[in-house]
């Protein structure tokens, strides 16, 4: 029986994965060990340069991280996976104002990078993002598994393992279009952008660390697609299966599919 102190482990290819009786204890979990990762980075070369994704799977991991004391925040440098092209800040759905409302306003990183979805030449803009990214190596990423078991905004018929480029813009699918809506984030489907800008699935196995937050029953069916089906792009999200250092966090619902006894 998973506890919060003791949870089930299991391992699927080099992936580790955990399963908490909550998405509460899931995300104290995750945060604990997001903070030792930024932690040791900080003391092993100064800085910690990291990538946040958003959205309701990972709230739990974010509200705990920032309350964690001792985590030096102005030696970090956040990035993010995605943005809606033509979004500005200022709407409710835009990636960035979710980082800025948890993050930024919270505890204030020494630096944030943000997408600008709704730069007015998105070529340049990609160009100077891929720039940044790529500016030194990064230490840790928060990837979740989209219902479709997209990461980031590569959903299967865009996603490439072995992409030659850091950032690009895709075309969703409808199937994270319906998700985008359904966490409340739209009032419809049709009302969720066609267009993102997405950092790519090699460039986000160049992270040293992968945390993947996946709670919640909707999950469950792309977490054992994910875990238990082949590793392909009909299901980016089984890579993590190939990352060196990658660690899963799932709460009973979430891991509820799996054919493993736990």
């Amino acid at each position: 029986m998973a506890t919060a102190e003791q949870p089930v482990a299991l391992e699927f290819g080099t992936a580790r994965v955990r399963v908490y009786p909550s998405r509460q204890a899931l995300g104290a979990a995750a945060a604990a060990d997001a903070s030792r990762t930024i932690v040791n980075a900080v003391r092993e070369r100064g800085r910690a340069r990291i990538i946040v994704a958003t959205g309701n799977s990972q709230l739990e991991l974010i509200h705990a991280l920032v309350e964690i004391p001792g985590v030096p925040w102005k030696s970090v440098e956040v990035f993010h996976l995605d943005e809606y092209v033509g979004m500005p800040d200022t709407h409710r759905s835009s990636f960035r104002l979710w980082i800025k409302r948890r993050i930024e306003d919270t505890v204030h990183p020494g630096t944030i990078q943000y997408m600008q979805g709704d730069a007015p030449d998105l070529d340049a803009e990609i160009e100077r993002y891929t720039r940044l990214l790529n500016q030194a190596p990064l230490d840790l990423a928060f990837v979740g598994f989209g219902e479709n078991g997209h990461i980031a905004f590569n959903d299967p018929h865009v996603a490439d393992f072995a992409d030659p480029v850091t950032i690009k813009l895709v075309v969703m699918d409808d199937a994270s279009r319906r998700q985008q809506a359904g966490e409340g984030h739209f009032d419809s489907p049709a009302s969720v952008p066609r267009e993102a800008l997405t950092v790519t699935c090699p460039a986000l196995m160049r992270a040293a660390a992968w945390i993947c937050a996946v709670p919640e029953l909707r999950k469950a069916q792309a977490v054992r697609n994910a875990l238990e089906g082949p590793i392909a792009t009909t299901c980016p999200s089984s890579i993590v299966r190939t990352h060196p250092n990658a660690t899963v966090y799932l709460d009973m619902e979430s891991a509820s599919l799996l054919s493993h006894n736990y």
